[in-house]
């Protein structure tokens, strides 16, 4: 043995604590920021070749720095909306500003002022898939930015007419049913594709009765302008001995321009004897503006409107990997896909194994500060050990260069 190798020793000694007393100093000044994912220095020996059995040759340790991504952090609550957590397996796909796609647990997202995108605590952007108008995912999806869905307007056309009241049994019936010539009528205002609004007068006209057909009325929709014109074809309907609609109830109305199809419904109309007091209402609105977003467990954002309606526009996926643990940890607490963490699989909540969202949560860091201040004593008092092997054997070298003075 040389009292060199007592040195090397003593040193590679003091560099293994040193990088672990810089993971315990990174994993406590991360104890409070989100998503965070602990990193813990581990050891393995070194050992050199002795010859013979009387001579020893000491080594040194190898260290190796993990971080525990696979390990789930407590959850915290918050009132943001836009706040998310992940429960479960996953991560969340967020771009910087050069486009580059990364994995993150940190959800504290907020919306950008500028951009209306919704960014995290590091400036990276959520990613996710828009919507079909309808709420459906498109067949080839793109990843793209999700915005925040504040001050964004939105029509809601009308999609069903709902008729509802009585038409009196015994009205006097009307030869050839038009706009003017009716037995009653109602209007009813519906909104077109654009959120303008649209009054219809909906034109009910007693169909004289026949040997084989009684209780019949005739059904039409006239714009409610100057000239009233037609809109769509008449419809009959029957009414059987209780005053109730017997056979079809529904109809279809076909729109034209910015004016949609519309669904007439007419199942909760009677024949009784009290006067005609028909009343309609339809779906729709005007124009609303968006006040924010929310988020379902499954990843659907849904945009807010000042109404109180909502619509889905994006859904949100999550991404994982065969071994979270092997991800490549990047600035702004961030993890790119490695050879060694396995490809990048990209799928949706509460599928193949991936966890749910929660909002107006947050995923903390996995750190426990009590373990870290015992690791950090500890490997304090092992660094000054091993400085008291080197600093042994630099005085024994001394001893052995002294003996030829």
């Amino acid at each position: 043995m040389s009292l060199t190798g007592v040195l090397r020793t003593g040193v590679s000694g003091m560099n293994a604590q040193t990088n672990r007393i810089s993971t315990v100093a990174e994993n406590i000044q991360n104890a409070s920021t989100t998503g965070y994912k602990r990193t813990a220095t581990e050891f393995s020996s070194l050992l050199l070749e002795s010859s013979g059995t009387g001579n020893y040759n000491s080594g040194a340790v190898e260290t190796t720095v993990r971080r525990s991504i696979n390990e789930e952090g407590p959850t915290s609550f918050t009132t943001s909306e836009t706040d998310l957590a992940i429960q479960g397996n996953g991560f969340f796909l967020v771009r910087d500003a050069g486009g580059g796609q990364f994995l993150t647990r940190a959800g504290n997202f907020v919306k950008d002022g500028t951009t209306g995108d919704l960014v995290n605590a590091a400036g990276f952007t959520l990613q996710g898939y828009k919507l079909n108008p309808d709420g459906t995912l498109p067949a080839n999806p793109a990843l793209t930015d999700i915005k925040s869905g504040t001050n964004q307007l939105m029509a809601r056309p009308s999609s069903t007419m709902t008729l509802q009241g009585n038409l009196k049994q015994g009205s006097t019936t009307v030869g050839t049913p038009s706009a003017t010539a009716f037995t009653t009528k109602t209007p009813v205002t519906t909104y077109d594709n654009l959120g303008n609004k649209v009054t219809y007068d909906v034109v009910f006209s007693k169909v004289a009765d026949t040997a084989s057909e009684t209780n019949k009325w005739s059904v039409a929709l006239y714009t409610q302008d100057a000239s009233p014109a037609p809109v769509g074809t008449a419809q009959t309907i029957t009414f059987g001995p209780t005053g109730q609609i017997t056979g079809t109830s529904t109809f279809s109305v076909t729109g034209s321009g910015n004016r949609p199809d519309l669904k007439l419904d007419l199942s909760a109309m009677t024949q009784l004897a009290p006067d005609s007091s028909p009343k309609g209402v339809a779906d729709g609105s005007a124009p609303t503006s968006s006040t924010g977003v929310a988020f379902g467990d499954d990843g659907t954002v849904y945009t807010i409107y000042a109404d109180g309606t909502r619509a889905a526009t994006y859904k949100v996926p999550l991404a994982d990997v065969s071994s979270p643990d092997q991800l490549q940890p990047r600035a702004g607490n961030v993890f790119e896909a490695t050879q060694d963490s396995g490809n990048l699989e990209v799928g949706f909540a509460k599928q193949n194994g991936l966890g749910t969202f929660k909002s107006k949560a947050l995923e903390q860091s996995n750190v426990d500060v009590a373990t870290e201040l015992t690791s950090m004593i500890e490997s304090q008092s092992v660094y000054t050990a091993n400085s008291k092997v080197f600093m042994t054997g630099n005085e024994m070298l001394e001893t052995l260069m002294n003996l030829k003075r």
